[in-house]
């Protein structure tokens, strides 16, 4: 397929951190999707919280099913746009490798333990995995992902973390610094970055409505109050009056997507077509070009608000985050004073990168089974089945 000339060319890529000679058969952004698949950051994903937590349920949704999902949605939308899929799929595949177990909750007490020593942060730990924690190649710790992989990675950071970041990085011979730049200059990633924000949000939507009804916390009666849900609820029902069961659920959620992501296509080409970047760097200095209409994004918010009253605030869901958070702050407490309880490797990294961050580091990249297994061991209490 003919890129645009705002998608970014693996050809003209600003290139890896450590140089290395060009794949035979692959680009470099294809390369750098292999990499995130083969790391074992990413298998880990398969045991890791999206909502509900692992041992809850075989069907609901988990990190790896979502990040895969965000890579459907992306290239479908990158195809339509121009923009280079393999890029996009990258990005999606690797966005949500440095969260920690437990989803949110997890992340959020992590930060609060390291709230003394420089917080902690899943966007920056993805960057972070796919930097220097990753142990797979002989000459550089971390995968070596292109600048454009890795500025996708890194959706959000505050301008003291930039500041770190780039006072971190080697030096580009471009002169144009690195991955934390941009939030220092204030303009916006590449397209195909802005573009996996979007699907993340249109899929997370999408696959915790399923998984809240399956999960029997909302109803599809409750989401009748939610006009982005029960437009296409009302659209399936009046073509196929006989549906029932989770069909009707299913067929209103793909309406649902499809809505969505055609509804980016459109805003996002009406947006290309009047700020016409004739390149991926005029497109960074545009203001964000990927979006939904104002109709469909003031819906895709009401949706948000109803999903945080109605199923991450649910009482049920409340409790697990509770036992959660106590899991991860005893965890961190116990290895800040036992370091040795770590795996060895992680041990030795304590003098080089300072024990609380390794610590972090190593909570950061349990599953959920294996933190809860961890805890057991070193509080010989089970907080969970």
């Amino acid at each position: 397929m003919q890129l645009a000339a705002y998608a970014c060319d693996p050809a003209q890529s600003r290139g890896r951190r450590y140089p290395e000679v060009a794949a035979p058969t692959r680009t470099e952004y294809q390369r750098d999707r292999d990499r995130i698949v083969h790391s074992t950051a990413f298998r880990r994903l398969v045991y890791k919280t999206q909502v509900f937590l692992n041992h809850e349920g075989d069907l609901f949704r988990t990190r790896l099913t979502h990040s895969l999902e965000v890579a459907q949605l992306g290239r479908s939308i990158a195809r339509a746009l121009a923009l280079n899929e393999d890029l996009v799929e990258a990005i999606a595949l690797a966005h949500d490798l440095g969260h920690t177990p437990f989803g949110h909750a997890g992340q959020d007490t992590l930060n609060a333990c390291m709230a003394e020593h420089g917080g902690f942060e899943h966007n920056l730990q993805s960057l972070r995995v796919v930097d220097a924690l990753e142990e797979r190649y002989p000459l550089f710790d971390g995968l070596n992902l292109t600048f454009e992989t890795r500025e996708g990675i890194l959706k959000h950071c505050a301008q003291s973390n930039a500041e770190k970041l780039e006072a971190l990085a080697p030096a580009h011979p471009d002169g144009r610094g690195d991955v934390g730049q941009r939030f220092l200059a204030r303009t916006q990633p590449s397209l195909e970055a802005q573009l996996c924000n979007l699907a993340d949000e249109i899929a997370y939507n999408a696959h915790d409505i399923d998984d809240g009804v399956r999960s029997g916390l909302i109803t599809l009666e409750q989401l009748q109050a939610v006009p982005l849900v029960a437009h296409f609820h009302q659209q399936t029902l009046e073509e196929h009056p006989q549906l029932q069961g989770r069909r009707v659920l299913y067929e209103s959620i793909r309406r649902m997507l499809s809505a969505q992501v055609y509804d980016v296509i459109a805003a996002t080409q009406a947006a290309l077509q009047q700020a016409a970047p004739a390149s991926v760097d005029e497109a960074r200095h545009c203001e964000a070009l990927l979006r939904f209409s104002p109709a469909m994004r003031a819906q895709s918010l009401e949706l948000k608000r109803f999903l945080m009253k109605n199923l991450y605030r649910h009482p049920q869901v409340m409790d697990m985050t509770a036992k959660a958070k106590t899991m991860v702050q005893e965890l961190f407490a116990a290895y800040l004073a036992a370091p040795q309880e770590m795996a060895p490797s992680f041990a030795a990294r304590a003098s080089i990168h300072g024990q609380p961050r390794t610590v972090a580091d190593y909570i950061a990249g349990m599953t959920d089974r294996f933190a809860a297994r961890e805890h057991e061991r070193l509080t010989g209490r089970k907080l969970w089945g």
